[in-house]
């Protein structure tokens, strides 16, 4: 092994050592198709989790909470996750710095599987009492803790594997583990209630499309054993540049970089409540406000979600091309002008609500695919992890999950249907103010100690 005054440097701007894969040969497009699939399984699992969840809430509340408020238990039982993931991101985000983040991602999808995977095995409320829904609330706390450490470091992950010109297009196909994870799991859960019927899934066919969580998590565990750490984090603990703690890591994030945390914020802000609306949420508004039965509602979010699967590499490539900023300026003042005449449009019925949710999904598609090749750039490497999973999560749970709750509150309080349209848009306007704060890093490097995009390290202005 070569020093560190020895390390040559690759056309990517790291040394050759550790250079990323090169996509024009096999042997790097082979790695990097296993880095993308290591990824993105982690993603489809936890939203195969929330997607097999949401359907399958009518057969949770009467299994495992008795009375007439069995639903409202049971969907704050899938709230409650959300409440866990910023420990989630303090614990597992220091720690991906510390001792990488390969490690900790194959701590995290086989804790989000198991999880899972045991919800599919509990016992009833008929059977052990409030045993079942305490150890149901249980298993939906480690699910979103060892969430809290997923997202992030499956974004970073990806970021720091892919090639620095392509980085928007590989990095793509994060989101679409994500929109996979979760279609699969109401597709699975819808097809077992169709095959089954009502009679045998409340017995016993609901904890099918929970078990199915098991092996799909120690397939992603095993994809991630057998893959190296990512080049950019091997580079930095070759040069003894990584944090010598969690801890210190920790607080080098919170002391030094204070401003990528507060832009970020400010379009994870933007991203979540536009992201819960459409799909969290849109099932209960189009019941609810247009009488559409719960069949065309799932037929709408479906044909939603695999349109924009297809489309999130495609603007991800774009990204690289042209830039993440100006792919989000688009997006945020799309959606700021477009909110509120779709929202309208959709209260005409079902075709007008389809055109509505397909122009705000694709309004919205630039946003959902560059997150993990712009939100990993806005910190060096030293912190990525942490910061990427820190600012994520408190933000997620703040404004994401609380999303659909509020625009329920405000419609119930206020009477206006169109209470989501203008909740999008004030968060769009949060957006655009961070946008102006974070440098465009299309292209750059992510190797080293500063924070791409500017000239000098945050580290080095601190001690200057």
């Amino acid at each position: 092994m070569a020093d560190r005054d020895d390390i040559t440097s690759s056309a990517d701007g790291g040394s050759t050592e550790f250079a990323a894969p090169d996509a024009n040969t096999p042997e790097g497009k082979k790695t990097l198709r296993r880095a993308i699939g290591a990824s993105a399984i982690g993603n489809a699992v936890e939203w195969f989790d929330y997607g097999v969840y949401g359907v399958m809430v009518v057969y949770i509340s009467s299994v495992f909470f008795p009375g007439d408020q069995a639903t409202v238990w049971a969907l704050g039982t899938f709230a409650i996750s959300f409440l866990v993931r910023p420990l989630g991101g303090l614990f597992w985000g220091p720690l991906g710095d510390r001792i990488g983040r390969k490690a900790v991602l194959a701590m995290t999808i086989l804790l989000m599987a198991a999880a899972t995977f045991s919800i599919g095995l509990l016992p009833s409320f008929d059977a052990v009492g409030f045993l079942s829904p305490a150890l149901l609330i249980l298993l939906r706390l480690i699910q979103g803790f060892s969430t809290g450490g997923e997202y992030g470091g499956a974004a970073t992950f990806m970021a720091e594997y892919a090639p620095d010109k392509k980085r928007g297009f590989y990095g793509s196909f994060l989101e679409v583990g994500t929109l996979a994870g979760f279609a699969l799991g109401s597709l699975i859960a819808l097809v077992s209630q169709i095959t089954l019927g009502a009679e045998t899934m409340s017995d016993w066919g609901w904890r099918l499309p929970f078990l199915i969580a098991g092996p799909m998590g120690l397939i992603g565990w095993y994809l991630r054993t057998k893959l190296e750490d990512t080049p950019v984090f091997r580079e930095l603990e070759k040069k003894g540049e990584k944090e010598s703690s969690a801890g210190l890591a920790l607080k080098d994030l919170l002391t030094t970089y204070r401003r990528p945390i507060l832009a970020m914020s400010g379009l994870v802000i933007a991203l979540n409540v536009v992201n819960y609306t459409l799909l969290a949420y849109m099932p209960t508004y189009l019941q609810s406000t247009i009488d559409m039965d719960a069949d065309a509602t799932f037929t709408l979010l479906l044909i939603g979600q695999l349109v924009i699967m297809v489309l999130i590499p495609y603007a991800g490539g774009l990204s690289d091309r042209v830039g993440r900023k100006p792919l989000w300026w688009f997006s945020l003042i799309g959606l700021f002008v477009m909110a509120l005449p779709m929202f309208m449009l959709m209260g005409l019925g079902f075709g007008f609500a389809l055109l509505g949710f397909a122009v705000l999904g694709l309004l919205y598609l630039p946003q959902l695919a560059t997150i993990s090749a712009t939100f990993p750039s806005l910190f060096p490497t030293q912190v990525r992890f942490a910061g990427f999973a820190i600012t994520y999560n408190v933000a997620t749970a703040v404004f994401g999950g609380t999303a659909p709750a509020v625009n329920e509150a405000l419609i119930n309080g206020t009477g206006n249907n169109l209470v989501p349209a203008i909740y999008m848009m004030g968060a769009c306007v949060i957006g655009m103010i961070a946008l102006k704060f974070i440098p465009e890093t299309a292209g750059l490097s992510l190797r080293g100690t500063g924070i791409p995009g500017e000239e000098t390290s945050a580290r080095s202005k601190k001690t200057a």
